[in-house]
């Protein structure tokens, strides 16, 4: 081939500067024409007819291939052989199954020595790609919960994240972006909607995002809102979707029923379409109770709350009939569309409205437990336990506004019962049974609280919805939690807020455990079996105190109400991260691989 002579100046194999081609590279430095490890260093490449060795040093620029750069594409870069005069010295270890294969004759070369590794993830087509921190030692198979699974990888960097595993089926033919995208917001949706925590929200999108092959999504969940982004690559436009929760309800059988879907994504590689069909049928099942049954197990609730701070068999039947009708009421305002707010309002009015009907009749009935036991079923401990966990695990926005509503919730609560014992008082002043000295907590017989526990978290998995074989577990782990309080707060006379904090704890720790064995959500094992826990006789006595105008030991009930709602909260979600501090980490071979957290910020 003729010389150019504004190759020769160049230094190039083409116009304008365009470095060598691939194959020409590798003869360059490899082959028998000038390569380093070569045997004719006088040979010429293909430098437009100037020998290497003649060639200026200003005018030579280094090939591509040897120069570092701090930036890796997406796919990775070219991954050269290393010369025979140079070691590997990486310190970052590779998984075993990305570790280059040492043959017998190459045990003893400088290339793969035995034991020693390259820092690079060997890429098929001769591309590497080294995140900076090196290669997480990251299984992706069916060994955990596939949100332990998805956690993990969740608050990686992009870069670090192990590219998707998934084996592509005859009948597919690659990722469809905008349906996948779709089937993964409808599936955060389903999730958000049913009380699940936004971190577990977000690890069942990425799973369901990742399993169809889209490495490079960040999911984000807020209260009200869903959105998910995807980028093909660094070049490529970002294609980002959005869907709004309009409406929020307990169906924790349909809860059950999309964790088992995501884990059939994440594990078992079902198809798109397998996966769209799943869904729909979730969404065509009805509620496995229907309404009167809710209704029952409303009464059946506040009859249980009432029993276990000493009411008999008539505080018993007067506070399930007030709860029923509570429900009722509640039932008819959300069918005019009139807001939660006052559907609780409504809610508590019937069971104070008993309870001021036995005071005013100097009945022998403890009136107060009848009042309490009301107040059991309109708690919003489902709500408080989510948006704490929610701030404990860094999404401030979205336990912001769970928090808010349980504060309008609970003030709706505080109007019902508020206005029904203002006109009590007003008819009678005195209304000696409904006495804030009248205290509950003096009450301790262990068999019949004990009974009475299990049964209000029997009634409470029946208004959750939940499935029939979480009901035995959920229910003794309700008996279990109020036997530990009873036994600190009773025998070992601790104060109530530890005392409840470390029983709510057991109750995460239970639920957890039993969500891990059987790859499902931990909600059905724990929301009920808090039932027990709640602050029903102190949120009445501070609500009674603020009717007779105490407003100081009305402060001060309130707020023991409040603690006693902050340590349910914060126990259920310690014995939640116990459980996954003791337990190994799905697929961590060495510290550290597991769920990253946010660094300390020291109030800065």
């Amino acid at each position: 081939m003729a010389s150019d002579p504004e190759r020769g100046q160049h230094g190039t194999n083409g116009t304008n500067g365009t470095p060598p081609s691939g194959k020409d590279a590798r003869r360059a430095r490899n082959g028998s024409g000038g390569g380093r490890s070569g045997g004719a260093r006088g040979g010429t490449a293909d430098h437009g007819g100037i020998p290497e060795e003649r060639r200026p040093e200003e005018v030579r620029k280094p090939h591509p291939e040897e120069v570092r750069s701090a930036f890796t594409p997406p796919l990775g870069v070219p991954y050269p052989p290393l010369p025979e005069d140079e070691s590997p010295t990486s310190e970052f270890a590779l998984p075993q199954g990305l570790r280059p294969e040492t043959h017998a004759e190459e045990e003893g070369s400088a290339f793969a020595p035995p034991g020693s590794t390259t820092g690079q993830t060997p890429l098929p087509g001769g591309y590497a790609f080294t995140p900076p921190h090196g290669v997480p030692l990251i299984s992706l198979t069916k060994e955990a919960p596939w949100q332990d699974r998805m956690r993990t990888m969740l608050r990686m960097p992009i870069g670090e994240r192990p590219v998707p595993e998934r084996a592509e089926r005859a009948d597919e033919t690659g990722p469809a972006v905008p349906r996948v995208l779709d089937l993964t917001l409808r599936i955060g949706e389903i999730l958000l909607a049913g009380g699940e925590g936004a971190e577990d929200v977000e690890a069942a999108m990425f799973g369901v995002a990742h399993a169809y092959g889209l490495e490079r999504v960040e999911p984000t969940v807020t209260f009200t809102l869903l959105s998910i982004s995807y980028q093909p690559s660094l070049v490529d436009d970002p294609v980002t979707a959005s869907r709004t929760v309009r409406r929020r309800g307990v169906d924790y059988t349909r809860l059950s029923a999309v964790f088992r879907l995501v884990d059939d994504i994440t594990s078992e590689g079902i198809t798109l379409e397998e996966a769209y069909r799943g869904l729909a049928e979730i969404r065509r099942n009805r509620h496995p109770y229907p309404s009167w049954a809710l209704t029952l197990a409303s009464g059946l609730l506040s009859g249980g709350a009432s029993m276990l701070v000493g009411g008999g068999l008539l505080v018993f039947l007067a506070a399930a009939v007030g709860s029923m009708l509570g429900d009722r009421l509640a039932w008819l305002a959300s069918g005019r569309g009139l807001p939660e707010f006052y559907q609780f309002v409504v809610a508590a009015m019937p069971p104070a409205a008993m309870g001021v009907a036995f005071g005013l009749v100097h009945a022998n009935v403890q009136a107060s437990a009848v009042i309490t036991g009301g107040l059991f079923a309109l708690i919003p401990g489902r709500a408080l336990v989510a948006g704490v966990q929610d701030g404990l695990t860094g999404y401030y926005i979205t336990a912001s506004a769970r928090l808010l509503e349980v504060g309008y919730l609970i003030v709706g609560i505080v109007v019902g019962v508020l206005t029904v014992l203002y006109f009590g008082l007003q008819l009678d002043p005195g209304l000696k049974r409904l006495s804030p000295q009248q205290s509950l907590a003096a009450y301790n017989v262990p068999v019949v609280q004990i009974i009475a526990s299990m049964l209000l978290a029997l009634a409470f998995c029946v208004l959750l919805q939940q499935e029939r074989h979480t009901v035995l577990f959920a229910t003794v782990n309700g008996g279990v939690a109020w036997v530990v309080y009873g036994a600190l707060a009773n025998v070992a006379h601790v104060n109530a807020v530890p005392a409840t904090a470390i029983a709510a704890g057991l109750v995460g720790l239970f639920g957890q455990l039993l969500s891990r064995y059987r790859y499902a959500s931990a909600l059905p094992y724990v929301t009920a079996a808090i039932g027990p826990l709640l602050p029903g006789s102190a949120t009445y006595f501070g609500l009674l105190n603020f009717a007779q105008g105490n407003m100081q030991d009305g402060l001060t009930s309130l707020i023991k109400a409040v603690s006693l709602a902050l340590a349910i909260a914060v126990g259920v979600n310690l014995g939640s991260e116990t459980a996954r501090l003791f337990l190994r980490a799905p697929g961590a071979e060495e510290p550290g691989a597991g769920r990253r957290a946010a660094k300390r910020t020291r109030g800065f």
